[in-house]
């Protein structure tokens, strides 16, 4: 796993599963509804029109404090939908209708602040598009890194996978990546899940130093997922089952992160999390088949299974760390789930072009687009490369067109999720492109 060495209780000495509120200091939202009223009173007023229920002369909001979220500004639509259409407060139903019925503009060459051009690795690689990361909150940081660490050791982690949990720095990539919030238990719930995700890639799928064989995957991520979506009781074959999802920390840690997901989220964000975790497993499967047979795919092949192991799977809780829900009849929106799984293909050929020496230094080749490229093509590391920049960079591109056409709809939530999903490919590329572990 990725994991840490003891360390001192958290500053205000809770343990990691407490509901309690955020530790003081941190100004956080509250629930749902607080959340999704801010935004709602936020869109309103860029409308130059009060939000529903509010008094009359009531006051904007204040602005946040200094160690939120930077904010950049949302770029105009390149489309609009007639008010006969869709009015502010329309039902999630009629804004569905309206992506499916608005007519699409062709998109232009547009400069969005939002997005800039980086230098990654040892610079020697064309530049990635990516969007600028919002935060970097080094504070924040080291509470849920606490709080993470202490959780790890309730799982059953101890000594170096505890410091390895620290190195690894999932609540750094917490706070870099959901910037709507600074409330640590919910900062949690994207902390504890990558973490968890990340032992079982590292210990089940992906690293045979640590014990990875692909011949034993399968079986392990059927109990993976009886762990995160729990079987009814099925009389004395629950005991041995039961028995076997508390034997292994990384069995405890998914079914522990989806408890606390659980205490955060509504029940169909909560399966949206394992069905889409589960999607992914599906692609764990097929790179162990690969790797056993040693008949390894085009990189088409392997692209479309990347598309399903992607970071789409952590963008999920985008909203549930946020404080919101996006309905689900948004959330599956064809034009939705292609933005969606723009940005979580994109940030995840980030991660494939920082892993590229790991990769091919295993020894059972892990599964990688630059590796891929490079074998179709009989070329070099660095004209791969160069092929998965190109594709990284594109689908940024499509991202961000998709983002500025939906923008036209006129729900606080999708805005905000549509903001979030561009705040995690920032985060996420800042949080590669200093790690430790893709730096070697």
């Amino acid at each position: 796993m990725t994991d840490t060495a003891p360390a001192a209780p958290s500053a205000d000495g809770r343990t990691p599963d407490q509901a309690a509120g955020p530790v003081p200091g941190w100004t956080a939202p509250s629930g749902l509804g607080t959340s999704a009223a801010r935004v709602a009173a936020r869109f309103a007023q860029a409308l130059h029109e009060p939000p529903a229920g509010a008094p009359v002369g009531a006051q904007p909001p204040a602005a946040p404090p200094a160690t939120a979220a930077v904010t950049a500004p949302i770029t105009a639509p390149t489309r609009t939908v007639p008010v006969t259409q869709v009015l502010p407060g329309a039902s999630a139903a009629s804004i569905t209708q309206a992506l499916a019925t608005a007519p699409t503009a062709p998109v232009g060459a547009v400069t969005d602040p939002a997005y800039a051009e980086r230098p990654w690795g040892d610079g020697s690689a064309p530049p990635l598009y990516v969007p600028v990361a919002e935060r970097v909150d080094d504070a924040l940081t080291e509470v849920v890194e606490d709080l993470l660490v202490d959780w790890g050791r309730e799982c059953g982690f101890r000594g170096e996978e505890l410091d390895q949990l620290r190195a690894a720095g999932f609540g750094w990539l917490a706070v870099l990546t959901h910037t709507d919030t600074d409330d640590p238990q919910r900062l949690l719930v994207a902390a504890r899940l990558n973490a968890a995700w990340w032992a079982a890639d590292d210990l089940y799928a992906d690293d045979s130093g640590m014990g990875a064989t692909p011949a034993a995957l399968p079986p392990r991520l059927a109990l993976v997922m009886s762990a995160m979506d729990p079987v009814p009781p099925t009389g004395r074959f629950t005991a041995p089952l039961e028995e076997a999802l508390r034997s292994e920390p990384v069995l405890v840690a998914l079914r522990s992160a989806v408890d606390h997901l659980a205490r955060h989220g509504t029940p169909a964000q909560v399966q949206r999390v394992c069905y889409s975790t589960f999607a992914m497993f599906v692609s764990w499967d097929a790179y162990a088949a690969w790797r056993h047979t040693g008949q390894y795919p085009p990189a088409w092949e392997y692209l479309a299974a990347r598309q399903h192991d992607s970071f789409y799977t952590s963008m999920t809780v985008v909203d549930v760390v946020g404080g919101y829900e996006l309905p689900a009849n948004l959330y599956y929106d064809p034009r939705v789930r292609q933005a969606a799984f723009r940005a979580g293909t994109a940030a995840v050929i980030v991660n494939d072009l920082m892993s590229v020496a790991k990769d091919a230094a295993d020894e059972v080749q892990v599964c990688n687009l630059v590796l891929q490229v490079a074998a179709d093509r009989r070329c070099s590391l660095a004209e791969a490369t160069g092929v998965a920049v190109d594709l990284h960079n594109r689908l940024v591109r499509d991202f961000e067109a998709d983002h500025r056409e939906l923008a036209a709809l006129p729900s606080p939530e999708l805005h905000r999720f549509l903001r979030g999903l561009r705040a995690w490919m920032g985060g996420g590329f800042e949080w590669h492109n200093t790690n430790p572990r893709y730096r070697s």
